[in-house]
């Protein structure tokens, strides 16, 4: 029975996300200071990018009045809808987890970093 348990720990510790590890808001604001150019998080307002205000559970390419790149449009027709899983594996790799984004942002490298601007976006957006 020990051994059953074990396994079903295991099995439950692999299958969550990193993203889903939660973050630091506080930590995660001096991590979107890179984003801030682009990227506003509690109004909707458009940069170079689009707003994020309540980018999570949003469909991909769904803000009003901002241009797309054919690319993430293609990801909208899809179906992408913008999850905790989905936006840590973009903010990681932009370019590779969708090929053709105008985001010329290269990504960030430590997972710590992305469940951090993850948890700022959550906690900013739904202000």
């Amino acid at each position: 029975m020990l051994r059953k348990a074990a396994y079903v720990a295991t099995l439950l510790a692999l299958t969550v996300s990193p993203a889903m590890a939660g973050g630091d808001a506080a930590k995660g604001e001096k991590v979107f200071r890179k984003c801030k150019a682009c990227h506003v998080v509690d109004a909707e307002k458009n940069r170079v990018g689009p707003h994020l205000v309540g980018v999570i559970g949003r469909p991909a390419a769904h803000v009003e009045k901002f241009k797309y790149s054919k690319a993430m449009e293609a990801k909208a027709a899809e179906g992408l809808v913008w999850d905790e899983v989905s936006i840590a594996e973009f903010l990681a790799a932009p370019k590779k987890y969708i090929k053709g984004t105008k985001m010329a942002f290269v990504g960030l490298k430590k997972q710590d970093d992305i469940d951090d601007v993850i948890a700022y976006i959550k906690a900013e957006s739904g202000k």
